[in-house]
């Protein structure tokens, strides 16, 4: 059997965890704040994030050090938020790398160098893409601790790689597909926080469902152009691993970057709306690193430009969404 090892401590991690306890005897799980992994070890649940959710005693093996858990583990699951995962992760020598299988659970890009995680642990650690895998939804962390009918999808070029996690994440309540499209999925679930933060501006601002459902037809045709234009190939963007995880982040009370983006739309400032959430919406970030690279592909993407605008520029939210109103069909 795989040994499998977690990397973060936030929602998604622990749901994660808690999948792989279904079908695992012992999961390697690194965390960074000694309290929590104390916190954990003592009382078996996680104190900061899905708290709910019981761990098996026994089941779980907690590391405080990165490089002794990565070593400890076949295949590792990244699940640290995009702004912080280079400073976790920059100092683990290139050598530990070798011959693991790494799948990244992080909806965001790393803000360092404007790469989406898959291209980030290619350049930087130097391992193969076909060693590198996405976990995407359509899925949430809370409607997993809820043991409520869920959908992940794992895409990776070589998709034996991609069958091996899934088979250990699968159980009753959640299904697992394979996808070889590492560039599309990691991309649209980047871009589809960006388009929640916007469906959260406009509710903030006191649009309605109708308005909503607009946004959200022009933006998934907004990340098939984007998508397309980095990485050309034959895909379907209809499936759920593209329209069903924006789906899901645009519309759901659980989604932190539409929490996020309805704080901005009702006057909170940027510096606030997170103190507040004391949570990490991913889309922000995510927003100024496509703003950069679509400097190189030139793809018409208002909605980006318009959360961008709000988040960066510090533009009127009701005068910058009345302006793409009006772009919109």
């Amino acid at each position: 059997m795989q040994k499998v090892g977690v990397i973060g401590n936030g929602s998604w991690a622990t749901a994660l965890v808690k999948l792989l306890g279904n079908n695992l005897k012992e999961v390697n799980w690194y965390i960074r704040k000694k309290e929590d992994l104390d916190s954990i070890s003592k009382f078996h649940h996680n104190p900061r994030y899905l708290s709910s959710v019981e761990f098996t005693p026994g089941n779980l093996k907690l590391f405080s050090d990165l490089e002794a858990c990565i070593k400890a583990s076949d295949i590792i699951v990244l699940a640290v938020p995009s702004a912080f995962c280079h400073d976790v992760m920059k100092d683990v020598p290139k050598e530990l790398w070798k011959k693991k299988i790494v799948f990244s659970a992080i909806k965001g890009i790393i803000p360092e160098y404007n790469l989406i995680v898959g291209e980030y642990l290619n350049k930087y650690f130097s391992i193969p893409f076909d060693h590198i895998g996405v976990i995407t939804g359509p899925c949430h962390a809370e409607e997993v601790a809820l043991e409520k009918l869920s959908y992940l999808t794992l895409a990776c070029t070589d998709v034996n790689k991609a069958e091996q996690l899934a088979e250990l994440l699968r159980c009753r309540y959640m299904k697992v597909t394979g996808s070889d499209d590492i560039y599309g999925t990691e991309y649209s679930a980047v871009l589809k926080n960006v388009v929640a933060i916007a469906g959260g501006i406009c509710h903030g601002l006191g649009y309605g469902d109708n308005f909503l459902s607009v946004l959200v037809s022009n933006a998934i045709q907004e990340i098939e152009r984007f998508v397309k234009a980095v990485h050309p190939i034959d895909r379907d963007i209809k499936a759920s691993a593209y329209l069903g995880d924006l789906l899901v982040t645009a519309y759901s009370q659980f989604s932190r970057n539409r929490m996020f983006g309805t704080m901005l739309g009702k006057g909170y400032s940027v510096k606030m709306a997170q103190l507040e959430m004391n949570m990490i919406a991913e889309g922000y970030y995510a927003v100024k690193c496509v703003h950069e690279i679509n400097k190189q592909y030139k793809v018409d993407m208002p909605i980006m430009q318009a959360v961008y605008n709000i988040a960066y520029e510090k533009y009127s939210p009701a005068i910058e969404m009345k302006l793409l109103a009006d772009k919109l069909s």
